[in-house]
């Protein structure tokens, strides 16, 4: 089975190839830029962009890791279906539904509707939260102090390794067509306990100061974040404070292993924080 992965040098979509490389599945990796993309040579490696569907290299494809691209999933749908593709798992998100006119909810929801009306064998995965949004907090850390809004906002962000061994796993076991899968992180931490363990493992002493709704949007704003989106994002952590977060427990089902904790995922990254 060959087996297309978008987004080939993202996040997570990078992390898919080294997983399905190493489940010995053939991969083809959709990349803009060979030359810098470092893929494993095992990949055969493809130039395109979902951003350009009409562009893709879909002949002799059984399925399709699709990152989500709401602006162009239509036409891919289409060409793909053409292409005789058959199987494909999309990556969406949790904050569907959450009826924010500036929900990222919203456009998981279109990819979604697209690729379910398509025909296609599909899965949707919905992570929540990264773990890797808190590199953001890099400078503060090492600075010795988190300033942040609801401190006791609780949430359960996942590893996107964690995200990369669902999607490939999915891609190539049965009994996942038709399903949604909710995923998250092991443990349920507040922004406070996140600081807690980012100094219980680097060692420093790093204090969290809470930040005031309004401080939080005013920094938000001064770092260029669009005023409804920082409304948005200030929304679910104080939902997240009203009705903490619980962990699903489908990642480590689906992958067969356990999910991987903030202080090991905080323990591999020491060099970002220090």
């Amino acid at each position: 089975m060959t087996i297309l992965v978008t987004g080939a040098t993202g996040s997570v979509g990078r992390l898919v190839v080294d997983e399905l490389l190493a489940a010995g599945e053939d991969v083809r990796a959709l990349t803009v830029d060979p030359e810098r993309a470092k893929l494993p040579e095992a990949a055969e490696v493809v130039v395109g962009s979902l951003a350009r569907p009409d562009e893709l290299p879909l002949g002799g494809i059984d399925a399709v890791y699709l990152a989500p691209m709401a602006r162009t999933v239509r036409r891919f749908c289409e060409l793909a279906a053409d292409a005789g593709i058959e199987r494909v798992v999309a990556l969406s998100g949790s904050s569907i539904g959450d009826g924010h006119e500036a929900s990222s909810g919203n456009a998981y929801a279109v990819v979604e509707a697209e690729v379910g009306k398509a025909g296609f064998a599909w899965t949707f995965l919905r992570p929540g939260s990264f773990m890797d949004n808190t590199l953001d907090w890099a400078g503060m850390v090492r600075a010795g102090e988190v300033a942040m809004a609801y401190g006791d906002s609780t949430q359960t962000p996942i590893a996107l390794g964690d995200i990369a061994a669902v999607a490939a796993r999915v891609l190539t076991t049965d009994g996942h067509v038709g399903a949604t899968y909710v995923l998250s992180g092991p443990e349920a931490l507040s922004l406070r306990g996140q600081v807690a363990t980012l100094a219980a493992v680097l060692g420093n002493e790093i204090r969290f100061r809470e930040l005031t709704p309004g401080e939080q949007r005013g920094r938000w704003l001064g770092y260029g974040v669009p005023e409804r989106v920082a409304d948005w994002l200030l929304t679910g952590f104080e939902s997240t404070t009203r009705n903490p977060e619980v962990p699903t427990g489908v990642a480590e089902e689906l992958s067969g292993r356990p999910g991987t904790t903030y202080a090991e995922w905080v323990a591999a990254r020491r060099e970002h924080f220090a």
